[in-house]
Parts: structure tokens; sequence; C-alpha cells
């Protein structure tokens, strides 16, 4: 078995990817390699699971929650009810842009919404946003 937390799931299209531990390639995730409600499954969710060669690369498989000294799950499964502001909890991911993507889009809404900004400002706010999407996994690379 090997230890990782899950970098990203898509619940509309059942797949995502674990970072294992021990570092190296992400591993693809599909639902029906899960031995846990897929509810359970978000970004962060520590997880122990079997890896294989898939047809596309490394695969993980026998998906369960990772336990910790005392046998409860390191990562609790998120609640299915409203969250504490009122709005639905949804966990499902919508597509993960590249960064060239993701920076066009941004310098669109700069602009948009703040005519007035320099091209330095500009410079400045889209590597600032940048980084956050990455350390979310908003964004690839």
């Amino acid at each position: 078995m090997v230890s990782g937390r899950v970098v990203r799931f898509d619940g509309a299209r059942g797949y995502g990817f674990i970072a294992p531990e021990h570092g190296g390639e992400d591993v693809f995730l599909h639902v029906n390699d899960m031995l846990i409600p897929e509810s359970y499954v978000h970004t962060g969710t520590a997880v122990e699971f079997e890896i294989e060669d898939g047809d596309r690369g490394l695969k993980a498989s026998s998906v369960r929650l990772a336990e910790g000294p005392d046998g409860k799950p390191l990562t609790p499964p998120r609640p299915l009810s409203a969250s504490a502001s009122g709005a639905a909890d949804d966990d499902t991911l919508c597509d993960v842009l590249s960064s060239a993507e993701y920076t066009r889009d941004v310098t669109d809404v700069l602009l948009e919404s703040a005519p007035t900004l320099t091209g330095a400002q500009i410079l400045q706010i889209r590597r600032g946003l940048l980084q956050f999407a990455k350390n979310h996994g908003w964004t690839e690379g």
C-alpha cells in the first residue's frame, strides 16, 4: 500500500489524481477503483492505494481513506449537507486551465474591471494570482 493525497477529483467525470507521499509522478484515480464512497474524495483527502501500470501510465487501485495510529481516517469525509454559508457543498471541479489560458483570462478581467491599472501592475497581479491558482490545483504547470 502507498500513501498519498488527492490532488484533484472531478466527480462529474469520475476521475482525478493522487500525489504519492513518497513523491514522483501523480497517479491516475478512477471512481471504479475506489473502496470508499465518491463523496469522501476531495482535494487533500489522505488515501492509501495500490499502484498499477495502466494503459496510459500509473493508476491507483483499491483506494481507501488513510488511517492514523488510532485507526480513524486522517481526513474525515466532508458532510453532504449545506455549508455554514448556506450554499450547497459542491466539490465538483471544473476543467483545469493551462497557465497561459488562466493568465489570458485574468488579464481580460483586469482590463475590463480596472482599466486604469498600469502594465506593471497587471503583471504583478497576474503573477500572484497564477501562483495562487497553481497552489490550489486550478491550473496546470
